[in-house]
């Protein structure tokens, strides 16, 4: 088994997708932790519903591409994610592999550790939390050094869905 973080979004039906991308990857995916889940304002044009924003530590046996291009393609299609060509649009679900165990890995559709990490805040505050003494592999950069240099005033924590999510997904189903 191989230890991976997947980084989990929505501003469509936000509480509703977020919930049951979880629920979906844990049929596949032991799901170890979930980070609070943070409501954050959208990258790309303004006018967008803001973002809820976690990310999952889980344990697969899967291979990176298979994780990626099998199970979380997979959920965000059953969820009605649509991808065109604005990349900034709005989404049911967005699921990204952003690191698995301490594979570097770079090929035109899958980069591993997620490229993003060290400009946004969503991604490396969560994963700090979820594994703060974290070195990003092939950088050498530590989690904490990444988020300390982020601003994250457009990161709001949201305590009381965090704590349902839990509760409901992790204690009462013992993912």
């Amino acid at each position: 088994m191989v230890r991976a973080f997947i980084s989990v979004g929505s501003n469509i039906e936000p509480e509703n997708n977020l919930r049951n991308a979880i629920v979906r990857l844990s049929s596949t995916v032991r799901i170890r932790a979930i980070s609070t889940v943070y409501r954050t304002e959208p990258v790309g044009p303004p006018g967008q519903p803001s973002y809820y924003n976690c990310v999952l530590e889980i344990e697969t046996d899967l291979a990176p591409r298979d994780l990626k291009f099998r199970l979380l393609r997979r959920i965000e299609n059953e969820l009605g994610r649509t991808r065109g060509l604005d990349k900034f649009a709005a989404r049911t679900i967005d699921l990204d592999l952003i690191l698995y165990d301490d594979l570097v890995m770079i090929t035109e559709d899958l980069t591993l550790p997620d490229p993003d990490i060290p400009r946004r805040p969503f991604l490396a505050v969560p994963l700090q939390e979820l594994a703060p003494g974290l070195v990003l592999p092939g950088s050498g950069m530590h989690i904490s050094a990444v988020v300390s240099a982020q601003l994250r005033m457009d990161m709001m924590p949201l305590k009381n869905y965090t704590e349902h999510i839990r509760k409901e997904l992790l204690h009462e189903r013992k993912l």
